[in-house]
């Protein structure tokens, strides 16, 4: 049994503190397949006057949007579940390939206590596909580490080289 405490069983309010550090990194593009493991902070996204909610049909969709805006001069975030990472793999060479500063913010589904067993493959599998495409991988297991993780991935993404960052923590 895992001692890991799901993010939307707590009382913090993580969605806003996410929605806060990407107000900070002047993040404008905000893409996502509708999933009810983001809708607070896509509430957030299409309540402000100063990002722009993109939805899209299928997350791949939200990589390519990500480039575009990069080459354009806006920051974006793309939102997912992990099942949704499948979908990118191939896409994401764009990113590798052309150096392009990359952030996604996925809502793991597939892991312990599970319920619908076609999120299993995928969520155990996720951290490797970002993996093999040299996407870091920073992961939040708790809702109080939120916010120091997605500051950290997003200075790593936006404050350095406009190259993605070749790491990998997961716990």
């Amino acid at each position: 049994m895992s001692n890991r405490t799901k993010l939307q069983d707590v009382g913090q309010d993580w969605p806003s503190d996410i929605f806060d550090v990407l107000t900070s990194y002047n993040v404008r593009q905000v893409a996502y397949v509708p999933d009810g493991g983001h809708a607070r902070l896509i509430t957030h996204v299409h309540q402000s006057g100063t990002m722009r909610a993109v939805t899209l049909t299928t997350e791949e969709e939200g990589v390519a949007l990500s480039a575009g805006a990069w080459i354009g001069g806006d920051r974006s975030v793309l939102l997912m579940q992990s099942s949704g990472v499948g979908n990118c793999v191939n896409m994401l060479s764009l990113i590798r390939t052309c150096k392009i500063p990359f952030l996604a913010i996925v809502a793991m589904r597939g892991e312990w206590g599970e319920v619908n067993e076609w999120q299993v493959p995928m969520g155990s599998a996720t951290p490797d596909a970002f993996g093999l495409m040299d996407i870091c991988v920073l992961r939040a297991d708790s809702a109080s580490e939120v916010a120091s993780v997605l500051k950290a991935a997003a200075a790593m993404v936006f404050d350095g080289e406009p190259r993605p960052r070749f790491c990998c923590r997961s716990a």
